[in-house]
């Protein structure tokens, strides 16, 4: 009753906020059918192997060879479709923590600067996210892979460049178990975006392209976790 009563004041002496938690439950529900898929998945008991978590957007969603490129791991993908680093935070305690991760990959904020969000928006939710992870999984290696530069967002390019910065200083200042996976410089040629590691649209990778993103997040960041 107490939450209800602090919640009323907030919203009738603030009325402008209304809109606002409309706007993001709206946002969130458009996420829910999938969500309600990943829940009905059966969690398998761990076995030998580390159990490797992916969460994210749908590059990490239509990621289908990961159990492959990855055979030295237990290999799970709760990735879900057009997700945000925002939606990726407000979902994780129904899809993450049951799981039990030992290691964790992370790949958002792309469509998160698509929809019009602020590079400070998705560093407050990168900051979030770390502290749901530790609260609910406890110390666990984390990757946070960085936010792709792509044909179909190169208007975004200095948005990218800027959020990978302070996000790989927060990582550096704040967080000595997560690893920031830098995959722009491989995915560029002398400076340009190449246009061979993606599908016809423009934004989500093709074989080509998740061959580079294996070989960067073994080399800077599983082969380490083994």
């Amino acid at each position: 009753m107490l939450y209800y009563s602090y919640l009323n004041v907030i919203l009738t002496s603030t009325p402008n906020i209304i809109p606002i938690f409309a706007e993001i439950y709206l946002a969130m529900y458009w996420y829910e059918d999938e969500i309600k898929q990943l829940e009905g998945k059966m969690i398998p008991s761990k076995g030998d192997k580390k159990r490797v978590v992916f969460y994210g957007s749908s590059s990490i969603r239509l990621w289908n060879t990961l159990e492959n490129d990855f055979p030295q791991f237990e290999v799970i993908n709760r990735a879900f479709g057009g997700s945000t680093l925002a939606a990726c935070c407000w979902f994780f305690k129904r899809v993450i923590p049951l799981w039990k991760p030992d290691i964790l990959v992370l790949y958002a904020g792309d469509n998160d600067l698509g929809d019009g969000r602020h590079p400070e928006e998705v560093i407050l939710n990168f900051n979030s996210m770390m502290g749901l992870i530790e609260e609910h999984c406890g110390h666990i290696p984390v990757a946070f892979i960085s936010i792709k530069q792509s044909p179909a967002r190169l208007y975004l390019y200095d948005s990218i460049q800027f959020t990978n910065k302070i996000i790989k200083q927060e990582i550096d200042l704040k967080y000595t178990l997560c690893t920031f996976v830098d995959i722009v410089e491989a995915m560029n040629t002398k400076g340009y975006v190449e246009k061979t590691l993606f599908e016809p649209d423009g934004l989500h990778l093709n074989d080509k392209g998740y061959k580079v993103w294996k070989k960067e997040l073994k080399s800077q960041f599983l082969d380490h976790c083994s």
